[in-house]
């Protein structure tokens, strides 16, 4: 078997909530880095690095359905939570954004736990903007299913409908469903297997250990064009190159440290499938924050229920207790992406301009009211992303973003714009 000598061997849960690659541990992470493991990585980001700017960007929103407060704090039910988010949607496909996305849980500070539901609630309502999970927790569902219900989507969205596998940052649908923890790599991996098999719409034999046998199977409905379809991964090389090898988008959740580090997961992916001998596929990034009118107003938004719910999360997982100026650190030079539009549009290009990607979707939902949330959504794709095309697009054609340490921009280049990327 090959080995892929590349990036943080550990399944650093500072990178959990969009994920595929290793299981749930209890990993603490220094506030600065976001990852306690090795740093192969970062060593690998110390140099120079030379990063070509995908032309076309995708820009999308994602969501838990996390559930919002009421004006005096209290947290809304689960219904209108749902209904809200649906709301959410026809918003995103009003300021024109290119993608929505909704995930699994089955916990109770997470409303929706079957997206493909609500999703086709927001196919009625919609128009253009693309549908889909963010993600399907495919290692305790069935792959058939799963191809089944969003080849459905697929139908009465009129041909919108994507899946993002993974397994998932949170463990309650292993028992609620049935499945064995033992089995968390045995389950992911044979599932996306057939998963992969499923998606091309041909008669199915497969075999495993998870499910009943399929021989010379068709799987209905089938879809007017195929279904496309991604991994969310977290952080782990052996994801990376398992989701090359099937032939999947790779979906990178970014929710703490610079993102930069991650830049070796793509260059990871692109070498994986060019020796497997596959099509190169899109890679996406998610990241979470909120937009306001002014920085001050959006950090005033977030900032509590940002530490109420790592604070949960903490006890839940066994991390430390947020630090003094974790918060800050994070918007400053990590991967929140919180304040006025300027300020996202700016960190948004940054990111852009060090990580190859064909999509950025933004991660909106917080733990606040839910008019903060619309706001938030109306700003994203009325100012922040023209925002950030304009300044992605005043460097001339053929350029490339030039990064060393982190992702910063070497200090000897001779052009840098101000979200401190530098052009050649």
């Amino acid at each position: 078997m090959r080995a892929w000598a590349i990036g943080c061997e550990c399944p650093c849960t500072a990178n959990r909530s969009l994920s595929d690659g290793g299981a749930p541990a209890a990993h603490t992470a220094p506030a600065s880095d976001g990852c306690g493991g090795p740093w192969p990585v970062r060593n690998l980001l110390d140099r120079r690095r030379v990063v070509p700017i995908v032309s076309e960007i995708e820009f999308g929103l994602d969501t838990f359905g996390g559930v919002t407060n009421d004006a005096e704090g209290k947290p809304l039910p689960h219904p209108r939570v749902i209904r809200d988010l649906v709301d959410d949607a026809v918003v995103a496909d009003q300021v024109g954004l290119d993608f929505f996305g909704v995930g699994e849980h089955h916990r109770p500070d997470f409303a929706v736990s079957s997206p493909e539901m609500v999703l086709a609630a927001i196919a009625s309502r919609t128009q253009r903007i693309r549908l889909g999970s963010a993600v399907t927790v495919l290692s305790s569902d069935d792959p058939v299913r799963v191809f089944e219900r969003f080849a459905t989507l697929d139908a009465v969205s009129a041909g919108r409908a994507e899946i993002v596998a993974g397994r998932g940052s949170f463990i309650e649908s292993f028992p609620l469903f049935g499945y064995d923890l033992r089995d968390y790599e045995v389950l992911f991996e044979e599932k996306l297997a057939l998963l992969a098999a499923l998606l091309k719409e041909q008669p199915v034999t497969w075999e495993g250990t998870t499910r009943a046998p399929l021989t010379d199977q068709r799987v209905f409905p089938t879809t007017a064009g195929g279904l496309k379809a991604w991994v969310g991964v977290g952080g782990s090389p052996e994801s990376v190159v398992r989701t090359a090898r099937h032939g999947f988008g790779l979906f990178l959740a970014i929710i703490g440290g610079p993102p930069a580090r991650f830049a070796p997961y793509i260059d990871l992916f692109e070498r994986a499938q060019d020796e497997l001998g596959v099509a190169r596929r899109p890679v996406a990034v998610h990241s979470p924050g909120l937009v306001a009118d002014t920085d001050e107003q959006a950090r005033a938004i977030v900032h509590d229920g940002w530490l109420a719910m790592r604070e949960r999360m903490g006890r839940e997982r066994g991390w430390p207790p947020p630090s003094p100026g974790d918060f800050e650190r994070e918007i400053e030079t990590g991967s929140l992406y919180v304040g006025s539009p300027e300020t996202v549009a700016k960190k948004i290009a940054a990111t852009l301009g060090v990580l190859k990607v064909e999509r950025f979707d933004f991660k909106y939902d917080q733990p606040v009211q839910h008019a903060d949330q619309l706001r938030s959504i109306t700003l994203y794709g009325e100012k922040v992303v023209p925002m950030v095309k304009d300044l992605l697009a005043r460097r001339a054609p053929g350029d490339r973003v030039v990064t060393t340490t982190r992702g910063r921009a070497s200090p000897d280049l001779s052009v840098a714009c101000e979200t401190g990327i530098a052009f050649v």
